[in-house]
């Protein structure tokens, strides 16, 4: 049976869709998602939300699983993003290059960082089993796996020693920053849009803030508080996105990475920001809850089935990219295309629950003749 409607399900459902129309570039609805109001976007709060399932998978106190059977799952999840990623990858070069054979416009196998493999194919190859090959807007999933090869390791630290958990991945960040230290891509030289070891600090920060013990349950004993301390930091943050107000990043002291905006290195004006975002919008659940049930209901359900809706809605925009540029996109054009990505993306989060609640149903049994 399907877990019940939560925050974390509802948000994750959000996030998904505003990924999926931030994949397409100058699509009219990208300029209503919560990136152009925030310095923080969907991104942030997807890794964010990762962790914090992280937590609920290992579990704590009474409910927390042995080490090695957390170990395990969590290394076979990550064995699973891989899976999930190279497939994608391979169906989104297909559909490239189909669209180029159909146009006969050989300028679309550029598109997305796809030229090397058609040019390049035997080494571009090995980079993309690799990962140091990524398509454009198909490199969170990379990401993400990489942050769960990393989960074992915080979780078995918070297993033995809880306070060092956070002090590790700050450790981390701050060395990665100051060193301005990326992984490289190969084979066309470069690096990696997200940084993991930037990254994994808002990762570890989910996994952190989801414990009720710690300064997770230090957050929720004083969530009162600190929402009106986020407040005016989002306020602050809102101003200078709205009216573009922001210092010239050369002038900015070394290491720069500490007081700039890089969306790369997870800066931490950014980290701020999206938690002082999370801390404020942490009330809105159970009224959006009330007001309107099925909107909950939908994006929970595009929650609960992350994976598959997430690959599916990257090989959508992937598609709607293409659309938008062979018929010019325009607003009816747009509004179709999300409309349709939407319901196929809930289609595809409906079926294995739909699959799973046949196989639970019990089977009635044939009544004897009299």
């Amino acid at each position: 049976m399907a877990r019940e409607s939560n925050a974390v399900d509802f948000w994750r459902g959000y996030a998904l869709i505003a990924i999926f129309v931030d994949h397409i570039p100058g699509i009219y609805l990208s300029h209503y998602t919560h990136g152009n109001f925030s310095v923080s976007d969907s991104a942030d709060l997807f890794v964010f939300l990762a962790g914090w399932s992280v937590r609920l998978l290992a579990g704590t106190g009474e409910r927390r699983q042995p080490a090695g059977y957390m170990v395990l799952r969590l290394s076979s999840r990550a064995m699973q993003l891989y899976a999930a990623q190279i497939t994608i990858t391979m169906i989104a070069l297909a559909i490239t290059a189909a669209a180029a054979t159909l146009e006969n416009n050989p300028l679309l196998l550029e598109w997305n960082n796809a030229g090397a493999v058609f040019q390049d194919p035997v080494q571009t190859h090995i980079g993309l089993v690799l990962l140091v090959h990524q398509l454009g807007y198909f490199d969170i999933l990379p990401l993400y796996v990489v942050l769960m090869l990393m989960a074992p390791v915080f979780a078995v630290i918070d297993r033995w020693f809880p306070n060092w958990v956070l002090v590790v991945s700050l450790a981390i960040y701050i060395t990665v920053l100051a060193t301005v230290f990326d992984l490289p891509t190969w084979p066309v030289e470069g690096q990696w849009f997200f940084n993991p070891l930037a990254w994994q600090l808002t990762f570890v920060l989910g996994f952190v803030l989801a414990k009720p013990e710690g300064l997770g349950g230090f957050v929720r004993r004083h969530i009162v508080t600190l929402r009106w301390i986020a407040l005016p930091i989002v306020v602050f943050f809102l101003i200078l996105v709205w009216f573009n107000i922001w210092h010239d990043p050369t002038k900015m002291p070394q290491p720069r990475l500490f007081f700039i905006l890089d969306k790369t290195f997870a800066s931490p004006l950014r980290i701020i920001q999206f938690l002082a975002l999370v801390t404020v919008m942490s009330v809105a659940f159970p009224y959006i809850r009330r007001a309107v049930p099925p909107l909950v209901s939908f994006l929970c359900l595009l929650g609960r089935n992350s994976l598959y809706v997430f690959c599916t809605g990257s090989l959508l925009s992937l598609t709607a990219q293409i659309v938008r540029n062979i018929y010019r996109g325009n607003f009816v054009i747009d509004t179709v295309t999300v409309v349709i990505g939407v319901a196929l993306m809930a289609l595809v989060a409906w079926l294995p629950e739909w699959r799973e609640n046949i196989r639970l149903k019990p089977q009635r049994r044939p009544q004897p003749v009299s």
